[in-house]
């Protein structure tokens, strides 16, 4: 907590300093003031829009409709048509990340137990303690924050159902949640190679792969990740069904030392610059993640052996990844490829016509690639 840097403004015409608090990098407020429930929507917005964050003293119900408010007051202005739809997402990032620095603009203090001192704050100390760690002094974090911290103490908590293992992942906080459940069926029904006594999971994740390789009959799994929430998430959810005997958790960036006749990733399927720490699971600059996978097989994949590269169409549709470059990578990497495994996604967004980029969402394949080294 020591590593945190402090928020500094005056309250009552003394100075005050917290730490300050965020998941998404945001940098330290410098124009703080006091807010409470007297404040209408418009004059919040307009402040926000100055650059002023609102340190917030009244009622926490209050403070969740006054957010509301100004997400309706954001969302309300209107977007030029885009003419292709690489411009179409990169005026959603832009919008996106707009409307994020505008919501983050409403804070919210925490004592050092992650208590909040307002009139009916709800008791966020487990979710909190989860994301955070443990506290010792007082700090702000931005309303928005807290409630996806909130969210995604419930999913934890609650689970998220995989028909493909018969029981539910459950994400911590920062994880990616396997949502998507196109992508688990492909490797639910891929043939295995004839080799299942070892697999590779590069990028473990929430450890779903690797419990359903298991499931499958796999008698060992080394699962990597560079994060070391990812490998406690994982972890947990292994031992929740009872694989934690047929799986080792690396942390590595990439692949363990050895070869496997079985190597699998499903990488960031956007090749973009994420714009907070929290997004790199979704976002893979430069494709810098797929292109190691994919030059590294050379050296970690056993002869005869197979690769599976989980990956989906939607940044050809955006104009961010060129039609013929993945079949390039494959080719340049020293792989040839076996099958192609499809499936459709079922997600709201894929059949939500209003969503931005819904041409693209609409035309979106994912596909199980199945790669060998050319002999």
């Amino acid at each position: 907590m020591s590593a945190l840097p402090l928020v500094h403004w005056t309250e009552s015409g003394q100075s005050q300093t917290a730490f300050w608090r965020s998941e998404s990098a945001a940098p330290v407020p410098t124009r703080v003031q006091i807010a409470g429930d007297q404040l209408s929507a418009d004059a919040a917005y307009r402040l926000i829009c100055e650059g002023t964050q609102l340190l917030w003293r009244g009622d926490f119900h209050n403070a969740r409709q006054l957010l509301q408010a100004l997400a309706r007051r954001i969302d309300k202005k209107k977007r030029k048509p885009a003419a292709t739809p690489l411009d179409a997402f990169n005026q959603h990032r832009q919008a996106q990340s707009q409307r994020a620095r505008l919501l983050g603009s409403v804070l919210v203090p925490f004592d050092a137990d992650h208590t909040i001192p307002l009139r009916r704050a709800p008791d966020v100390q487990q979710a909190c303690l989860e994301a955070y760690g443990p506290a010792t002094g007082p700090y702000l974090a931005s309303l928005r924050e807290l409630q996806g911290i909130v969210g995604a103490h419930e999913w934890r908590k609650k689970g998220v159902p995989i028909p493909a293992l018969n029981a539910s992942i459950h994400p911590h906080y920062g994880v990616f949640s396997p949502v998507r459940g196109e992508y688990i069926d492909l490797v639910a029904r891929a043939p295995l190679p004839a080799d299942t006594s070892l697999a590779y999971d590069i990028g473990t994740g929430t450890g779903v792969l690797a419990a359903v390789l298991a499931q499958r009959g796999v008698k060992h799994i080394i699962a990597t990740d560079q994060d070391p929430r990812a490998l406690a998430c994982a972890q947990e959810n292994l031992t929740r069904l009872g694989l934690q005997s047929h799986v080792t958790l690396t942390q590595t960036d990439m692949f363990p030392d050895g070869q496997s006749p079985l190597i699998i990733c499903n990488p960031p399927w956007l090749p973009a610059r994420p714009s907070a720490p929290v997004e790199y699971a979704i976002y893979d600059p430069d494709s810098r993640m797929l292109r190691a996978f994919l030059q590294g097989l050379s050296k970690h994949l056993a002869p005869k052996g197979e690769a599976w590269l989980i990956l989906s169409d939607l940044a050809e549709h955006l104009g961010l990844r060129a039609p013929d470059e993945l079949s390039t990578l494959i080719t340049n990497a020293g792989l040839r490829i076996i099958d192609r495994l499809t499936a459709r996604p079922t997600h709201g967004r894929a059949s939500d016509p209003t969503d931005p980029l819904h041409a693209a969402r609409a035309a979106e394949i994912t596909s199980l690639w199945r790669l060998s080294l050319v002999d």
